[in-house]
């Protein structure tokens, strides 16, 4: 749980400093207030899919104690995380291009989509761990005391 605390509390921070950069940077450069670049949307990235994310997973490890199934707890992590980073790190690369006035390329798009991938699949992780996790439950719900089935 310390690990799910310490991943988000880091892209809280990520987050943040990342809206404080495209705040400064497109003044820097004198960018046109308004015009869209990507830079805008890496610090909503990175606060939902980083930090709010990684506190649901937290209540569901709370929950349904996920880390049990070791192996998949640790693929969800490496992969999620890395795709959240990859994906954001791009979108920042592609941001900073555009405010510079650089041309982009396919590949810049390409990388994210692979870090896009890599968030899928650990999302598909992360609920084949909780299908599992509901499948080893009793089965049984206690409510004003009574089991219902």
């Amino acid at each position: 749980m310390r690990k799910l605390v310490n991943f988000s509390f880091l892209f809280m921070i990520l987050g943040v400093a990342s809206g404080l950069f495209y705040r400064e940077f497109t003044k820097i450069n004198g960018f046109p207030e308004g015009q869209w670049t990507q830079l805008s949307v890496v610090h909503t990235h990175l606060l939902i899919l980083g930090f709010i994310m990684l506190l649901v997973v937290l209540l569901l490890e709370k929950a349904f104690e996920l880390s049990k199934y070791r192996k998949l707890f640790a693929w969800f992590m490496g992969t999620y995380n890395a795709g959240v980073v990859l994906t954001a790190g791009m979108q920042l690369t592609h941001g900073i291009m555009t405010v510079l006035g650089v041309e982009s390329s396919a590949m810049i798009s390409g990388i994210a989509g692979l870090g896009h991938m890599s968030i899928a699949a650990g999302m598909v992780l992360l609920f084949v761990m909780l299908r599992r996790a509901v499948g080893t439950r009793t089965g049984s719900v206690q409510t004003a005391g009574t089991t219902e089935k």
